[in-house]
């Protein structure tokens, strides 16, 4: 019999199949967490003896437990204010439940509101195949301005949008970007990022803002959309029309009031063009690396250095060139972040723009020593292996993200599937050694999802079924999540402080709704969240842990918020109509463990089917199916 201990745990929990991803304690029954971290990890017995009278335990019941995910790339400062005005098609199977979705919200959303859908899906994702006509957008909403935002390729704006940011047939044609017309020169209302998408990200900053107290209710509830999905941390990349230190307030002010359920490590993003070394002199004589505390702190510079270097990622087009001032520019701005210690993040998409990168950092480094400095490019989908022994030599890393699950089939008409087999090649810079993460690059050019974002790392398959890397190339289960987890605390330097569950670490978890390691495959991209635990407290329960929520979440503001009625991701929060996976609420788990004998446990292609659905009811009754009869 264990003795009793004579420090007492603030919360146990206990019955729970946990994997740690500590090598030297693989799994776990329990855990007891005291002051924000893990005290005691092992077995049922000796950790219920950290149980007091004020201890709250909680029965796992069995579940899988894992480390909480944290994101590489997260542009949650960006995403957070702007949250409760967008309408997310994230993870919505069909065009026509996305445009009955538009039009609910178009008949709620008050003059001059626009309704906008901001990324974070794909035409892909649709049984259809299409984005919507404009045609169809202007009968949907004929006086309500929708702007929707397809990936950083394209935005589609309605007659009213139009309208609403001024174009007209006398609006000159922007710098970077192409506005289509028809044959009397009057704008059409697609708009086309070529060469890259300023034109879309000018184009949405017209619109509304949400005042400040409305975009603190937008941020907590983006937090807690993310907590729903078990992430417990992110390293948030900046991001354009992203100001510094104006865009901030809000999630300053949420850090100090202590309102953070997400662990944020923030990078400072260069704000204009030929201005990018006063940037960053100024910011390194205000701002102190690693200022602030394990909730909120200062994690260097990026992910733009310099907007000569910034290769944007549209596989539609050509690769483009960068031009020959690239590497004055970025010189300039590396020795700035290396003489101040300042680790730094480098969007690049393509190796030609890695290694004359590379020229750079290897030129520097001959002056002031980079060893130390977790520096990392971001993305990599085309990165040679010549440059990731560079990198490896520097010691850098690559932070990945999963952008080739929405646009690999515009990688592969315009390169070829051979190319595509590892884009990134994840597997190779794991195999050399080299320090590498995974994240979303959310929440414009892919979902907040980070189970979309397993689920490509383990199938190599793109949201819209294509497979696109070929099992060698591959992860398994638990290279993925090391890659969600532990992998990540390198890019914050925080390693050792978090990602696994070990004594001694921040205690940070997530209990899913399935067994990540014993579910089909086709099942892992729709997994959310039964529990999300952030430094002991309990941030997200649902189902039978709904009680143990410690979180007063507030209602979504304006009260017309998409957020409202369709909550996040796949519209989780309708109570009404399709999407199906939306009326099924994931409030009861699936813990069947046997197939289903209707949809052999695939219940994604259960939900993008034909079967008639429009009566709940009658459709599980007429087919006898017993997935969610728990």
């Amino acid at each position: 019999m264990a003795e009793t201990s004579t420090v007492h745990a603030d919360l146990i929990l206990h019955r729970g199949l946990f994997t740690t991803l500590n090598r030297a304690q693989p799994t776990a029954q329990a855990v007891a967490i005291k002051d924000g971290s893990f005290l005691k990890v092992g077995h049922e017995q000796e950790v219920m003896a950290f149980a007091g009278p004020r201890t709250k335990v909680i029965d796992v019941r069995g579940k899988r437990v894992l480390p909480g995910l944290i994101d590489n790339h997260l542009h949650i400062i960006r995403g957070g204010l702007n949250f409760n005005m967008e309408l997310r098609w994230d993870g919505v199977r069909s065009l026509a439940d996305a445009m009955a979705m538009l039009k609910r919200q178009v008949d709620v959303t008050p003059t001059p509101q626009w309704v906008r859908v901001v990324g974070g899906f794909t035409e892909h994702q649709f049984a259809e195949k299409r984005l919507p006509t404009l045609d169809e957008l202007n009968a949907v909403a004929p006086d309500t301005p929708v702007f929707i935002l397809h990936l950083y390729d394209r935005a589609l704006l309605n007659a009213a949008a139009l309208r609403a940011v001024g174009y007209t047939k006398d609006t000159p044609e922007p710098p970077g970007g192409q506005i289509a017309r028809d044959s009397q020169g009057n704008p059409t209302g697609l708009l086309l990022a070529k060469p890259n998408a300023a034109i879309l990200y000018a184009t949405l900053a017209k619109g509304p803002k949400l005042p400040l107290n409305y975009q603190i209710n937008s941020t907590r509830l983006f937090m807690r959309e993310l907590n729903r999905l078990g992430i417990t941390g992110a390293i948030d990349a900046g991001g354009g029309f992203q100001n510094y230190p104006d865009d901030y307030e809000v999630i300053e002010q949420l850090a100090k009031d202590q309102l953070l359920t997400i662990r944020l490590a923030y990078n400072l993003f260069t704000q204009k063009p030929k201005q990018e070394k006063d940037d960053f002199l100024r910011w390194t004589r205000e701002s102190q690396y690693k200022q602030g505390d394990d909730y909120f702190r200062h994690n260097g510079a990026g992910e733009m250095l310099v907007f000569s270097a910034a290769d944007f990622e549209d596989f539609r087009v050509e690769r483009p060139d960068m031009p020959p001032q690239m590497e004055g520019d970025l010189e300039e701005v590396v020795r700035i972040l290396a003489e101040n210690r300042w680790p730094w993040r480098m969007h690049a998409t393509y190796d030609e723009t890695i290694s004359r990168a590379l020229d750079v950092f290897e030129k520097v480094n001959q002056d002031i020593p980079l060893e130390g400095l977790n520096w990392f490019f971001d993305h990599a989908e085309t990165i040679s292996e010549a440059s990731m022994d560079r990198i490896a030599a520097l010691g850098g890393g690559v932070a990945v993200q999963h952008r080739m699950a929405y646009q690999g089939e515009y990688f592969v008409e315009r390169y070829g599937a051979g190319a595509a087999e590892a884009t990134p090649p994840v597997r190779k810079m794991l195999d050399k050694g080299l320090k590498v993460s995974a994240g979303t690059d959310a929440t414009r050019v892919a979902s907040y999802n980070p189970w979309v974002s397993l689920s490509w790392l383990i199938t190599g398959k793109t949201v819209g079924g294509l497979q696109l890397t070929p099992q060698r190339n591959c992860l398994d289960r638990e290279q993925a999540l090391r890659m969600w987890t532990e992998n990540v605390t390198w890019f914050s330097n925080e390693e050792g402080k978090k990602g696994r569950i070990q004594e001694g670490m921040l205690a940070d978890l997530v209990v899913p709704d399935r067994d990540f390691f014993a579910c089909a495959e086709s099942d892992i991209a729709d997994t959310s969240a039964l529990l999300t635990v952030v430094g002991g407290k309990v941030v997200w329960g649902a189902g039978e842990f709904s009680g143990d929520d410690e979180t007063s979440p507030p209602l979504p503001l304006p009260d017309w918020s998409p957020v409202s009625r369709f909550g996040g991701y796949a519209g989780w929060g309708d109570k009404e109509g399709r999407p199906l996976q939306a009326a099924i609420q994931r409030t009861i788990s699936c813990d069947c463990a046997t197939h289903c004998a209707v949809h052999q446990h695939d219940h994604a292609r259960a939900w993008a089917s034909n079967a008639p659905v429009s009566d709940l009811k009658s459709f599980w009754g007429a087919l006898g199916c017993a997935c969610w009869a728990v």
